[in-house]
């Protein structure tokens, strides 16, 4: 006879209640960890999707996903010059917020540099890549946008041609990709009433100028459009980006890059260490914290309810003592009891989990190695927690029964 389940039996609404509770528990336990592992993949999402061996930024800065980075156009000319790369483009990318059929609609604005990249890289769960150079965008499920559907974004009209799936942004965001000619419209779009006064004031200032004076045609040049005046430059992008060719040294060609004063260079790896280090380090140091405090809470949970337990049973103890039974079988009592308290509760954090963690808004990653993790830590709480009530079975009396 196992006098553990005998014990449960009588006990078994407390014992239910405690393993749901530490079941719980424990669900958060392993859903911090896959929060982490899910930031840590949407943060890295594109930078491996898009591939790009270097990544050309604003200088001084640390790329377009830590901060603001700037640069112009034709930085992707002078790239095109430098010897052993390959598939040079540019990056454009920034985040929106608008209204969308009665809803809020956020959403990551991501260029491609058309007509290089028409998005044949991105996995399409439906629909096709961009196929002109204007009103086309792919967009991530989680956007809720069907295919064929119109965004109005500025003062064009978009259709969706494609979605794709799993692409989101740093922050969580579902990404639509347009080309980088759309994706800078919508950038830099300001109200019609922001445009006139601009024009206006441009032309303010070209009449206090003494060129204006001397040359009356250039205010009417001035209330024109930014893009008619040669020495207003086209709007910048985030960085541009390029693969190196099969055969040549990437570190020689990145130094060859650094030497350029208004740019700064960096490698995927680098790209990708400056947003582990930057965006997810605190996060993980913070989840880290709360799964520490966690395992402690259930830890003393369960001790407490197995040390009640044996309060419960202390006279049963003592008769047992008193019929000979070895301080073994005392033990293994409290121990297996816990056990099976920490053993049902991992498994109904596991249950639960399948069911609740694919619903949360961020993804949750969870794999094999936190699983083993997760059940070795359980196994030594469990032993842990047994300890009270171990201490306490131990320091019984035989005679306690007779009292």
């Amino acid at each position: 006879m196992n006098l553990a389940l005998k014990d449960i039996r009588y006990n078994l609404g407390r014992f239910v209640l405690t393993a749901v509770g530490i079941g719980l528990l424990l669900m958060v336990v392993m859903g911090m960890g896959g929060i982490y592992r899910g930031l840590l993949r949407e943060a890295t999402l594109l930078v491996e999707s898009i591939g790009a061996d270097l990544w050309i930024v604003q200088g001084g800065s640390r790329g377009p996903f830590a901060e603001i980075s700037r640069i112009p156009s034709s930085v992707e000319d002078r790239v095109r010059t430098v010897p052993g790369l390959t598939g040079v483009r540019r990056f454009l990318s920034h985040t929106i917020q608008r209204e969308h059929g009665g809803r809020q609609l956020r959403m990551v604005v991501q260029g491609l540099s058309w007509p290089e990249d028409r998005g044949q890289w991105i996995p399409l769960v439906a629909g096709r890549p961009l196929s002109q150079a204007h009103y086309e965008i792919v967009v991530d499920r989680s956007l809720g946008l069907e295919l064929g559907a119109r965004v109005r974004l500025g003062k064009d009209d978009y259709r969706v041609v494609g979605i794709t799936s799993g692409m989101v942004g740093t922050g969580g965001d579902g990404i639509a990709f347009f080309t980088v000619g759309d994706a800078q419209a919508i950038q830099f779009d300001v109200p019609a009433e922001a445009t006139r006064i601009e024009r206006l004031l441009r032309r303010g200032r070209v009449e206090e100028h003494e060129l204006g004076r001397l040359t009356p045609r250039l205010l009417d040049r001035a209330v024109g459009e930014a893009a008619g005046i040669p020495a207003l430059a086209p709007p910048p992008v985030s960085a541009v980006i390029a693969s190196v060719a099969p055969g040549a040294d990437p570190a020689q060609v990145a130094a060859e890059i650094a030497r350029w004063p208004d740019v700064t260079v960096y490698t995927r790896e680098q790209q990708i260490e400056l947003l582990v280090s930057g965006m997810v380090d605190k996060a993980k140091r913070q989840l880290g914290l709360f799964r520490v405090v966690l395992v402690i809470i259930s830890t003393i949970i369960m001790a407490l309810i197995i040390y009640t337990l044996t309060l419960d049973k202390i006279h049963d103890i003592a008769m047992l003592k008193l019929m000979g039974a070895k301080n073994g079988a005392i033990i293994g009592l409290i121990l297996q009891q816990s056990l099976l308290i920490g053993g049902i509760g991992y498994l109904l954090a596991w249950w639960l989990g399948n069911y609740a963690f694919p619903r949360f808004p961020r993804l949750v990653v969870i794999e094999p190695g936190d699983m083993l993790v997760l059940a070795g830590v359980v196994v030594l709480n469990s032993v842990l927690a047994s300890l009270l009530g171990i201490t306490k079975a131990m320091s019984v009396e035989p005679s306690k029964v007779l009292s």
